[in-house]
């Protein structure tokens, strides 16, 4: 594997990772512990609502479609230089 390779492989790990986190944080109840933490009330009121974390979760959403787009081109590359 080249260094740019590692560095797809890399990225695309990254993207798994933080769309599952996103996708699922917003809807647990350490997201409601984390929102009561914050230390103005209007930022509390505002990250509990249903349409923010909607929206976090939508990202989620993004970095897990990104990240299945780039395996898919990083495994047709390795097919297409594998292949004789």
């Amino acid at each position: 594997m080249t260094a740019r390779g590692l560095i797809r492989f890399l990225f695309i790990l990254y993207c798994v990772e933080v769309g599952t986190l996103l996708v699922m944080l917003p809807w647990s109840p350490y997201w409601d512990r984390l929102a009561i933490g914050l230390p103005m009330v209007e930022l509390q009121l505002f990250t509990l609502r249903p349409w923010v974390r909607g929206a976090v979760t939508g990202f989620g959403l993004l970095h897990l479609v990104w990240s299945a787009h780039d395996l898919d081109a990083w495994l047709v590359g390795r097919r297409r230089r594998s292949a004789p």
